[in-house]
């Protein structure tokens, strides 16, 4: 926030674009840094920083916007500024009237006054904490939907595998992937499906239900690369509930053989991603402002 001050300093109005790029090469931000986004994907997390830094600034009475995507800074940021403060941080906005009233404003009504201080003094915006918490969720149901899968019937899992592959686009129906895999053994499936619902390529796949700590090494996908070759194919999935090995994850086949390998923790990760064996229990939407709807004038 300091920093984002001193630039607005000389009283000019500035563009909020402008102001992350200075500030992004004040600190030297590289490019690859620049790229990095909230696990939501959303926006970039130096860009929702300075985002918030303005909006704290501007709701401490810090920084006025005269026009759209406009900052100046108020005669309030002046003073603060000739202070010569160390540090300028959601706590030390606090000392401002119009800050806490939108502390206040924001909180829950549940919530007491000093959690909403323990938020308020993160050194993580509030898009960056709700994303570490959603992870955290996700987390958790993953580590309970593999305990679930592990635990399973083999018809079971056969039939988890053939609904995830068609969610995923492959197979064409559950109908039809049903009949192309269905052939039990070593606690997996061995069979085929359509790459796309016309049927112009076919995959092999090959599943293993092992518990974690049996790890699938290098000679379990030398087989799957033979047993490839045997049916004249060039493209295969191996899927296990457990992990592989670096052996296993290093192994290229020298021919042309295309194989995806996909793990216990990618598995469930998929089966969230494709609402499989799980069920949506909240939904929250963050909004922000329209500016096209306000530029209009």
């Amino acid at each position: 926030m300091l920093p984002l001050l001193r630039l607005v300093s000389d009283r000019q109005e500035h563009k909020y674009r402008d102001l992350i790029e200075k500030l992004a090469t004040e600190f030297q931000i590289t490019d690859e840094e620049r790229k990095e986004l909230l696990a939501s994907g959303n926006q970039a997390i130096f860009d929702n920083r300075v985002g918030w830094a303005k909006t704290y600034l501007k709701k401490a009475g810090l920084l006025d916007s005269p026009k759209r995507a406009t900052f100046v800074i108020t005669q309030i940021g002046l003073d603060t500024l000739k202070k010569n403060p160390g540090r300028v941080d959601a706590k030390y906005l606090r000392q401002f009237p119009a800050f806490l009233e939108f502390q206040n404003a924001s909180r829950n009504d549940n919530e007491t006054e000093e959690e909403t201080t323990v938020i308020a003094v993160s050194e993580q915006t509030p898009e960056e904490n709700l994303d570490k918490a959603y992870q955290r969720i996700r987390k958790s149901l993953a580590s309970e939907l593999l305990q679930n899968v592990v635990d399973l019937s083999p018809t079971f899992f056969e039939r988890l595998v053939v609904e995830l592959l068609v969610k995923m686009g492959y197979g064409g129906s559950i109908k039809d992937a049903g009949k192309a895999i269905g052939k039990s053994g070593d606690e997996g499936i061995d069979g085929t499906i359509k790459e796309d619902k016309l049927g112009l390529d076919i995959i092999y796949i090959q599943a293993k239900r092992w518990r974690p700590g049996n790890v699938v090494g290098r000679p379990e996908l030398h087989k799957f690369v033979g047993a490839l070759a045997g049916q004249g194919a060039k493209k295969g999935i191996f899927i296990t509930t457990s992990n592989f090995t670096k052996e296993a994850l290093d192994y290229t086949p020298k021919n042309e053989t295309k194989i995806v390998r996909i793990d216990g923790e990618q598995l469930v990760q998929l089966m969230i991603d494709y609402n499989l064996g799980c069920t949506t229990h909240q939904t929250y939407e963050l909004k922000k402002i329209d500016s096209d709807y306000f530029g209009k004038e």
